[in-house]
């Protein structure tokens, strides 16, 4: 037997049924390790193979395997342990199409940035890190959910590292190619040095950046540029500006110390003309102490974004 509600009485309301969040499927665990190991593997394979056999169409595949090796290896990680909630979309989409569209962006916009100086290090850092948090807010534009400072800081690092490999790969390219014809050892030594300086650049300062972008997003989507967002960014353009420059800032520095009337000039050089032993030790010390002490800022102020943000602690 049913019952009908009598004449004019008010129909209860049946809730709508609730969205749950979307599900991603999990990774295993260490992924990132083996990626790092495997690739590493078959990046010396490949190099061993090259040398060997004198073979320049394994040229692309070493250039890929040295350049993109250590920035996938951060992605993975940065996704295994924090982001798996965000979707693989998000992170594949930020790192090939945000890192493309950056690196694009970039070069278009340094055409006429040809002589080192501290302007010029200065508008790079500027103009890259505009470039790379335009890319993700076009990445990211449709995708409502993602807001907050956890998933700013692993779409933002996907952008970066995204951008890091493909800008390594232009400059393994460039130390292969010579008047005298392919130099293999400039291409290991370029991809070796920039895979190991890879972690504490471009992934890093976009991870800042996208920290304090994603944070003060709003609900509808709509991206806000406020205040800290607008500080945060000059914040990392100078960090970047501070590590393009620091061979010049050594060389400086030298001549201030040295009292051997270096002229300042030679800042836009990069180089001390028939240095004595002191002023190479001096050089060394101050070009390298000064990448330390950008990486260890930077590193110190990702720590303090992921510290006050509950749901980075809160990873599924």
């Amino acid at each position: 037997m049913t019952f009908s509600p009598p004449p004019g009485a008010p129909r209860a309301r049946i809730p709508a049924p609730s969205q749950p969040p979307p599900s991603y499927p999990r990774i295993r665990a260490g992924l990132w390790k083996r990626c790092l190991w495997g690739g590493l593997g078959l990046w010396v394979l490949t190099a061993l193979v090259t040398y060997a056999t004198g073979n320049t169409t394994l040229l692309p595949t070493l250039i890929l395997l040295g350049s993109f090796l250590v920035p996938v290896t951060f992605v993975l990680w940065a996704y295994e342990r924090h982001g798996q909630d965000l979707g693989v979309s998000a992170i594949l989409g930020c790192f090939l199409t945000g890192g493309t569209l950056g690196v694009l962006g970039a070069s278009v916009m340094e055409y006429h940035l040809s002589r080192p100086s501290l302007g010029m290090f200065a508008g790079v850092g500027l103009i890259e890190e505009a470039v790379k948090l335009a890319a993700l807010m076009f990445v990211l534009r449709r995708q409502v959910r993602l807001r907050g400072t956890r998933a700013g800081l692993v779409l933002g690092a996907a952008v970066g590292f995204g951008f890091a490999a493909l800008e390594s790969a232009g400059y393994a390219f460039d130390a292969a190619v010579s008047t005298r014809g392919i130099d293999l050892r400039a291409l290991l030594e370029t991809e070796l040095l920039r895979g190991v300086l890879a972690p504490f650049g471009h992934g890093l300062w976009t991870a800042i950046a996208g920290g304090a972008l994603l944070s003060y997003r709003r609900p509808n989507g709509r991206f806000h540029l406020a205040g800290p967002v607008v500080g945060t960014f000059v914040g990392v353009a100078l960090l970047h500006a501070l590590w393009d420059s620091a061979q010049g800032i050594a060389i400086w520095l030298v001549a201030r110390l040295a009292g051997t009337g270096l002229d300042k000039r030679l800042f836009a050089e990069g180089y001390v003309p028939g240095p004595t032993e002191r002023q190479e030790h001096l050089f060394t010390s101050f070009s390298v102490g000064g990448l330390v002490l950008v990486s260890l800022f930077g590193i110190a102020w990702v720590r303090s974004l992921a510290r006050r943000d509950a749901s980075w602690r809160n990873t599924p």
